[in-house]
């Protein structure tokens, strides 16, 4: 497909994960791709592999936390290319998994300023040049906005931040027929988009989690931007799209029937399983069997 010819976008956090996809696949379908990441090498790395793959594309030094850096970039390349239809705000960073006493000032700051006000800088700088021929803005948010693991406070507070902020940009920037969509994904596994490329650590039971039978990729997240950014999605606009496997429809009850599956999933052996769930309730209304396990075979002496 050529949907994008002559058009050109921005993608920050372009240089690795599910950034570099979604500049592979803007760029495939005939866009000129800019890279904005603030990691140099793998940012000049991106832009080579995108070159080998006839794309046009640039890198772009920048933090998209620094207005400075956001405004000279965004400045530099609509000067180069006089138009810039298509932004994807990709670019954020994750935490430490520290509690709330332990989480400093810091670490708050960092991350909300990367990946929430860096998304607003990044549109602010770019609407200027943008509201001219009107285009789209793709802001890429998280499952982790609506449903949470315990000590991600920071990041999952600058991901709904992205959901609410699109909303309200979806409704500000209509006037220049700007349509503004913000993505939720959930598990991604980015093995291959990173720099140097790295092989998956995932096990069957990761896969079977998802109600679509497998962990998701890059390249899912690519393809429902690509089609966001296109003239097929014109009348798609305010809305956040939860792109996930499934995952966050799925109820889930930890009865042994389900444990069982999920063992025998992750064993790749039925039979195992069935033993490990009835040892389970044997150990539950005797101790001495679990002790004579841990004497015969556990034990390190």
């Amino acid at each position: 497909m050529d949907r994008f010819r002559e058009k050109t976008c921005i993608v920050t956090g372009g240089a690795r994960g599910i950034g570099a996809a979604i500049a592979t696949r803007l760029g495939t379908e005939g866009c000129t791709v800019a890279i904005f990441d603030i990691d140099e090498q793998a940012g000049k790395y991106r832009q080579r592999e995108l070159e080998k793959n006839d794309i046009k594309a640039v890198f772009y030094k920048v933090d998209v936390a620094s207005e400075e850096m956001v405004r000279q970039a965004v400045e530099d390349f609509y000067a180069k290319h006089g138009r810039i239809d298509i932004l994807v705000n990709n670019a954020g960073i994750g935490f430490s998994g520290k509690s709330i006493e332990e989480q400093t000032l810091e670490e708050w700051r960092r991350i909300i300023d990367t990946n929430l006000t860096g998304t607003w800088l990044c549109t602010k700088h770019v609407v200027t040049y943008m509201k001219k021929t009107g285009g789209v803005i793709i802001n890429i948010a998280s499952t982790r906005a609506f449903q949470s693991e315990p000590n991600t406070e920071p990041y999952s507070a600058s991901k709904g931040g992205i959901i609410a902020l699109s909303h309200a940009l979806a409704v500000s920037l209509a006037k220049y027929h700007i349509r503004v969509i913000s993505i939720s994904p959930g598990w991604v596994d980015t093995s291959h988009w990173q720099v140097p490329p790295r092989q998956p650590q995932l096990t069957p039971l990761d896969h079977e989690w998802h109600p679509a039978g497998r962990v998701g990729k890059p390249e899912d997240i690519a393809a429902l931007v690509a089609f966001l950014a296109s003239d097929d999605a014109q009348w798609m606009t305010g809305t956040n799209i939860t792109i996930d496997g499934g995952v966050t429809t799925k109820m889930f009850y930890p009865d042994l029937d389900q444990i069982q599956k999920l063992l025998a999933k992750l064993l790749q052996d039925e039979e195992t399983a069935q033993t490990l769930i009835k040892l389970a309730e044997k150990l539950h209304t005797n101790k001495d069997i679990l002790r004579e396990i841990r004497n015969k075979y556990l034990s390190t002496s």
